[in-house]
């Protein structure tokens, strides 16, 4: 009966000392993989890009009359810069991009024609998706709607 028991405490012990250790070498392994993740992260050269301006004001405009305007954006990163999307917030505004990668120093336009038919004050988003660090750029665009004479 004591060799029995004795057993028993031992392989309790060997399984409870060897647990251990696998949780301790898998919290090694989880923090040398985080490790690696974050040095790989700062050593990825990312597109970068920057704009004339995030916002533009038309101004007063007639209902249904279309207006266009024009940002201008550089990549200023060092890798090429891939305009993934360009989704406006309403289809009274529709964007217009580049779709091939704009390379780093290169400059391209995002073309934007507005033309609502809701007076008042209208203020719309376009949403950039990139591969930049980002992911997502803003613009903005407002007029002051204006019914016909």
């Amino acid at each position: 009966m004591k060799k029995s028991l004795l057993l028993i405490c031992t392989v309790a012990l060997f399984a409870v000392a060897c647990d251990g250790k696998k949780e301790d070498a898998t919290k090694r392994i989880d923090v040398e993989n985080a490790n690696k993740v974050e040095s790989q992260v700062k050593n990825t050269k990312f597109p970068k890009v920057k704009f004339d301006r995030l916002s533009h004001d038309f101004g007063n405009v007639k209902n249904n009359d279309a207006v266009y305007t024009e940002f201008e954006l550089t990549n200023v990163g060092e890798d090429d810069l891939v305009i993934i999307n360009a989704e406006a917030s309403c289809g009274c505004t529709v964007p217009e991009y580049q779709k091939t990668p704009i390379k780093p120093g290169e400059t391209s336009k995002i073309k934007v024609r507005f033309q609502q038919s809701q007076q008042g004050l209208q203020q719309k988003t376009i949403t950039l998706t990139t591969n930049t660090e980002n992911v997502v750029e803003l613009l903005t665009i407002q007029a002051n709607v204006a019914p016909r004479d």
